[in-house]
């Protein structure tokens, strides 16, 4: 348990101080321990009285977990073209989020239906394909969309195509999150 917190307190911190900076880390900090060395992925949810400010990420792994909590924290203030950059007032107020993903494992959905069947509301993180269009949600948005079905719709739509669209070439991959706040 005391690992788990001091994980939280240390990527909320990599990530509170990329935002008080306000631009852009670095590549390559010398990180002071083996974990955050390693590569993962990571989202960055940053929330103001509940309401989203800025989300950003990374689905897969590809620098080390500090460099990417820091840089999806910076763009998660300044670069989400969903909001304005977060401006001095409202870092204090910041409720921050990190989300730190699983590898993408593939799964076969042939029809809309055996999607919906794979599917585990609550858990499964999931990132749409089809051709250029592509789009994830994260397993909390499970919370604001609890049925699988309408889960599978807004993500379709995220992604620009029609929220009933099925195709044999759609891929799913799904992955779970470790979450910090």
């Amino acid at each position: 348990m005391a690992e788990v917190a001091e994980r939280s307190r240390t990527l909320i911190a990599i990530a509170r101080e990329a935002i008080a900076l306000s631009q852009r880390p670095s590549d390559g900090c010398e990180w002071h321990v083996d974990w955050l060395r390693e590569r993962a992925a990571s989202f960055v949810t940053l929330r103001i009285e509940g309401e989203l400010r800025g989300c950003i990420g990374s689905i897969d792994a590809h620098r080390p977990l500090g460099d990417d909590v820091a840089h999806n924290a910076f763009a998660a203030a300044y670069r989400d073209h969903r909001f304005p950059p977060v401006d001095r007032d409202e870092r204090t107020r910041l409720a921050v989020e990190v989300s730190v993903l699983s590898p993408r494992a593939p799964f076969e959905a042939p029809t809309e239906a055996d999607a919906l069947a794979a599917l585990r509301p609550g858990i499964d993180g999931l990132y749409l394909e089809f051709g250029e269009l592509h789009a994830t949600f994260l397993p909390q948005v499970w919370e604001s969309i609890p049925e699988p079905l309408d889960f599978l719709c807004e993500l379709r739509r995220k992604a620009g195509l029609p929220t009933r669209f099925w195709h044999e070439r759609v891929h799913l991959s799904r992955y779970t999150v470790e979450k910090y706040k």
